[in-house]
């Protein structure tokens, strides 16, 4: 059990750290907000993974807010954004 925990553990901390190099390189703003989504549903992963390994359930509250948040926000932000800037025109 404790093997498989540091192992979804590391999967997460890569993961996270992708999510965040793309959060700083990513060249339109679409990028970033993927991004974005992708951190924080790692960040409801590793809560449900420590809700799991401790076996309570007093996290359930706080996945159901941040599983709502992440949603609301990545309609929200696709929504409102004019469209995607780094697709050319056919100069023709």
């Amino acid at each position: 059990m404790t093997i498989a925990l540091f192992i979804a553990a590391a999967m997460l901390l890569i993961g996270a750290v992708c999510a965040v190099a793309r959060m700083t390189m990513g060249p339109t703003v679409l990028d970033r907000a993927v991004a974005l989504d992708v951190f924080v549903a790692l960040g409801i992963c590793g809560l449900a993974i420590e809700a799991a390994y401790g076996r309570h359930t007093f996290t359930l509250p706080l996945l159901l807010v941040l599983t709502l948040l992440g949603f609301v926000g990545s309609v929200s932000i696709a929504r409102f954004t004019q469209g995607s800037d780094d697709i050319e025109e056919d100069p023709s």
